[in-house]
């Protein structure tokens, strides 16, 4: 096996460590090559050092202008710049390496120590000074008008997007290259945002801990609204309702999932009220959120516009929950706690200076204002990344009916500047120099794509991973699993305490054994996994830290969570009965599944 992917990277000689903590839940699966030539290597990268700039935390010139100082693709796989990050924990007032690698990464065995790593030239006063003008920026802001500006731009631009039958192949390819600046900006804010969303809440954990309520920290920020990962979730619930309340839907819902949109565009047109209505709101959801699924950056990614059978198997799941467990329901529960919360925390500074009561109240509103906004950039970029996603299935399509490629998938084995070439042969211009067979080296590329899936990348790497040849196939390590009595740990992500079946659920896909009242127990979570939370009593992830997806879900709709517990999936038996205990972050077994 070749040890470079097309899609690959040249690692960082000046930053020479890197994770796959965070990244697995952006693209927990290899990278498509016209994925990383379009958005992911170029403007994603250039996107994260724009943020970096405009923070403050770096000079344009500390950056290699060839290597991967902020993102970095191995072997087919994403991973993050830890060393950058650590010389932001170094230079932010306040902050440390440590403290950084927690709240972005969380636990991560075995990785170096920042002072084994440590440079020179990573205190650098003035970038300390720029950081600290941005701290009071990012305090001072109550509202964030500017990204819905940016989501309102890129909805005028899904609303007036061209016929695609009007345009030339060569013109299409133009129309999705036009749409890369716009990516990078709004990646940009992606990263400033998240970078906020750290601030608020360390400074809340702080004083948290602080008056002596360290486990108030996470109640505090937990069910504060308009979060726009959960939103499909609550539109999910409500299509749930009208299926659990007609017999009819049920079964054919009962049924199972495959050819479920059949049966009920029968009931439909047969006259079936409740199944026309569930039709008409399925059509509305994907229109508004068919953009979001699984791996869901990527290019390739069946995601629920082109796969709906996926949003129907998480519904399947929530038809059978009951009323009582309604994401409404969860979260005005969270929002009376978190109140309740911020009382005692204030009391409890009632005889603190001034100042240390103004820091809490600005740390509050920045996580309060930050946290939603983080999901809110990313759900914007999602959006634009579809659109070129639409153009790149619409390419494939008619390269494969000229011939041109074996599968209209394979579009997606291109890198940018090969597209150019298969527009003009399926032009029928004459090439000016001989060009590859694009159709067989597409193919080619698809199979050895295959195969990396199946491989497991490291989780941290100094410097570039060892060649993909050693690395080990998924599944294939064995962990030692949990006996009745053990205690698993990880990090925090949501409080409250739940008993309840383990359900390991390794496919977001594929849900089927997930019944209402189990904990979810995942590798990890993004998306297309925020639906699945609606039936559970609680969630357990792999991997995980403070800012991810499944800690801003979970506190959303107030579902205990634990985060980074290594190797959750291949310990806790499926069906062990577990305590979760979200804000220690500890997962017991309580007993052991019944054998066969």
């Amino acid at each position: 096996m070749a040890d470079r992917w097309i899609a690959d990277s040249l690692p960082s000689e000046r930053y020479p460590i890197y994770t796959r903590a965070n990244a697995g839940e952006v693209m927990p699966d290899p990278v498509s090559p016209l994925t990383a030539s379009w958005g992911l290597v170029g403007p994603g990268e250039a996107g994260w050092r724009d943020a970096y700039v405009r923070a403050g935390t770096f000079d344009r010139d500390e950056f290699e202008p060839d290597r991967a100082n902020c993102l970095g693709v191995f072997g087919g796989y994403l991973f993050l710049n830890m060393s950058t990050t650590r010389i932001y924990g170094v230079r932010f007032p306040g902050l440390t390496p440590e403290l950084v690698d927690q709240q972005y990464f969380g636990d991560m065995p075995g990785i170096t120590p920042y002072a084994d790593e440590a440079r020179p030239t990573d205190e650098h006063p003035v970038a300390t000074e720029r950081l600290q003008a941005f701290l009071q920026w990012v305090f001072a802001q109550a509202d964030l008008p500017w990204l819905r500006d940016d989501r309102a731009e890129v909805e005028r631009l899904v609303a007036h997007r061209p016929s695609f039958d009007e345009l030339t192949d060569q013109q299409l390819i133009d129309h999705a290259r036009s749409t890369l600046p716009l990516y990078r900006r709004l990646f940009t804010q992606h990263i400033v945002t998240s970078a906020s969303a750290g601030v608020g809440l360390s400074v809340v954990g702080q004083v948290a801990a602080a008056v002596g309520r360290p486990d108030l920290a996470l109640t505090l920020v937990a069910g504060l609204g308009d979060v726009d990962s959960a939103a499909p979730s609550w539109a999910m619930w409500d299509m749930g309702r009208i299926v659990a309340a007609s017999p009819s839907l049920t079964q054919a819902f009962d049924a199972g999932t495959d050819g479920l949109s059949g049966r009920i565009d029968e009931l439909a047109a047969g006259g079936d009220e409740a199944a026309a209505a569930f039709a008409a709101r399925f059509r509305e959801f994907l229109r508004r959120f068919g953009s979001r699924g699984p791996n869901e950056w990527d290019l390739r990614s069946a995601v629920w516009a082109v796969e709906p059978r996926t949003p129907l198997a998480a519904i399947d799941r929530m038809r059978l929950a009951p009323d009582a467990d309604s994401p409404q329901a969860r979260t005005e529960a969270r929002v009376v706690e978190r109140e309740a919360a911020l009382a005692t925390v204030r009391a409890a500074l009632a005889g603190a200076p001034a100042d240390d009561r103004a820091q809490f109240e600005a740390g509050l509103q920045a996580a309060h204002v930050f946290n939603p906004g983080r999901e809110r950039t990313k759900t914007t970029c999602i959006l634009l990344v579809h659109e070129q996603r639409l153009v790149a299935l619409e390419l494939g399509r008619r390269w494969a009916a000229k011939g041109l490629l074996q599968q209209p998938e394979h579009v997606f084995m291109l890198a940018d500047h090969e597209l150019d070439d298969v527009a003009g042969r399926a032009a029928g211009h004459p090439p000016m120099i001989p060009l590859p067979d694009h159709a067989g080296l597409a193919a080619e590329r698809e199979a050895h794509f295959l195969t990396l899936w199946q491989l497991e990348p490291p989780f941290v790497s100094h410097g570039a991973p060892p060649p993909v040849a050693s690395w080990p196939r998924k599944g294939r390590h064995v962990e030692v699993a949990a006996a009745a009595g053990d205690t698993l740990t990880g990090i925090p992500g949501c409080p409250g305490v739940a008993v309840g079946r383990a359900r390991v659920v390794l496919d977001a896909t594929d849900p089927a054994g997930l019944e209402p009242g189990e904990v979810l127990v995942a590798p990890f979570t993004d998306p297309a996994w925020t639906p699945l939370f609606v039936p559970a009593a609680a969630v357990v992830v792999n991997v995980g830290a403070q800012i991810t997806h499944a800690v801003i879900v979970s506190r959303e709709l107030g579902l205990p969570c634990v985060v980074s517990v290594t190797g959750a999936t291949d310990r806790i038996p499926d069906g062990a009965l577990v305590e979760v205990d979200g804000a220690a972050g500890t997962v017991r077994v309580l007993e052991l599944p019944a054998r066969p």
